[in-house]
């Protein structure tokens, strides 16, 4: 039975919570939610393992060649003169022999092919003179000096040993573990579920892409196709559930409906207190909000609570502040729900390539960043403007500059914290 989240177990005393105890809060109270399923071995990358794999058999089976060559005894090789070997069998991968290879001979091997009692080493082929039969069939080989006893061989279980725990449960699948799953055997792995997410937008003057031409005071919606790609990132299966008009009733009865639906709500737009922002007063009706305000920049307005077992999600609704706490707090927050550890951004220092003469103190800012070649080292510069709705500074850039909150100014060269988008699954330019 998956565990559920409990209403009051985010209690905390703060209007605002800073980007470390927003992050703490979360990461130490949440829990997996998904249910578990079979997954076949090709279509198993990204997602989660629900039970750890156990080899039940070593990787390689059998003591195998690594190239295509001959196998001999190395005592049966003088150390300072090359040695000439009858050929006694030929042996391909698949086709193993039961027989000892006779002492004094040597055996035509393939690469993967079992390597044959009797025999220790194998020298490559290109390195071998051949002699050939009138019918042209290889009798005899010379093994040249300076072969190394037990060259180029791949011993049984020199990967994985039986009874290795290959991986652990929460392992987010990559493409080179289902390789290894497919090594010990296993068609199938029990996987978390994928993780049910509904993406609303709202606003009167929000309206889709492609529906029609724009009107008086109006925008497109670019938060839905930018949550909707960022939330798969995140191995969720995502569902569009339009755009919400600014309106009370219409905003709490289909919020309702929602979470009795789906496993996350992720909202953008309507995460203040303005008058005709409706979600924040909808979740307070309806279930429990765990936090509301961050002390971050962009990004401050963004509301975390749940709906019964549903977690609801307010992002504010300019794109950089959606951008950015998607990436901040929503992508990990969906990992670990779905059975994941959660996944906390490596940061690397790099020089700054700008300057900040002052900044503002007591709050996380997330400036949108370039990397550069700067006199011949990697640096970072940061996009010229800091509008939150200005998609083209999270087009150009490769990551986030994470500047804490008791950073007073920066000087170009200054060691600053660098967290690229691949490390949430973006993929780089």
């Amino acid at each position: 039975m998956t565990k559920k989240l409990i209403d009051d177990c985010f209690l905390h005393d703060r209007d605002r919570l800073s980007h470390n105890d927003a992050i703490e809060l979360l990461r130490s109270r949440l829990t997996p939610v998904t249910e578990f399923e079979h997954v076949a071995i090709d279509a198993a990358a990204g997602r989660v393992l629900a039970e750890e794999a156990v080899a039940m058999r070593p990787v390689p089976a059998d003591t195998n060649s690594a190239v295509d060559g001959f196998a001999y005894r190395a005592s049966d090789v003088a150390r300072d003169a090359g040695t000439t070997l009858a050929i006694s069998a030929r042996i391909a991968a698949g086709h193993p022999i039961s027989t000892a290879v006779p002492p004094g001979t040597a055996v035509r091997i393939f690469t993967g092919a079992v390597l044959p009692d009797g025999v220790d080493t194998v020298v490559m082929q290109e390195d071998c003179t051949v002699t050939l039969s009138q019918h042209g069939e290889p009798t005899h080989v010379t093994i040249p000096t300076g072969q190394k006893r037990g060259a180029n061989i791949r011993h049984a279980g020199e990967d994985v040993a039986a009874g290795d725990v290959l991986l652990p449960p929460g392992t987010l699948l990559r493409p080179q573990d289902t390789a290894a799953l497919a090594s010990i055997g296993l068609g199938t792995v029990t996987c978390r579920k994928r993780l049910s997410v509904a993406i609303v937008s709202t606003g009167d003057e929000v309206i889709r892409a492609g529906s029609r031409p724009l009107g008086a005071g109006e925008v497109y919606d670019a938060n839905a196709p930018m949550l909707t790609a960022l939330a798969r990132t995140a191995g969720a299966e995502i569902v569009d559930l339009g755009v919400w008009r600014d309106d009370a009733e219409e905003v709490r009865r289909r919020l309702a409906e929602a979470a009795t639906r789906f496993d996350v709500i992720l909202t953008s737009g309507g995460a203040s207190k303005g008058e005709e922002d409706h979600m924040v007063d909808a979740l307070d009706a309806l279930g429990t909000r765990h936090l509301w305000q961050l002390a971050v920049k962009p990004g401050r307005p963004m509301s975390f609570g749940q709906i019964g077992d549903t977690i609801m999600i307010g992002l504010p609704g300019n794109p950089v502040a959606v951008f950015v706490c998607f990436l901040m707090y929503v992508y990990p927050l969906l990992r670990r729900l779905a059975g994941a550890p959660w996944p906390e951004p490596r940061r690397f220092q790099i020089e700054a390539a700008f300057e900040i003469a002052k900044r503002k103190t007591g709050r996380r800012e997330f400036l949108r960043g370039t990397l550069i070649q700067s006199e011949g080292r990697m640096a970072v510069d940061k996009f010229a403007r800091d509008g939150s709705g200005l998609i083209t500074g999270l087009r150009v850039a490769d990551g986030l500059i994470d500047i804490g909150e008791d950073v007073t100014a920066i000087r170009k060269g200054d060691l600053v914290n660098y967290i690229p988008f691949t490390e949430f699954g973006i993929l780089d330019r």
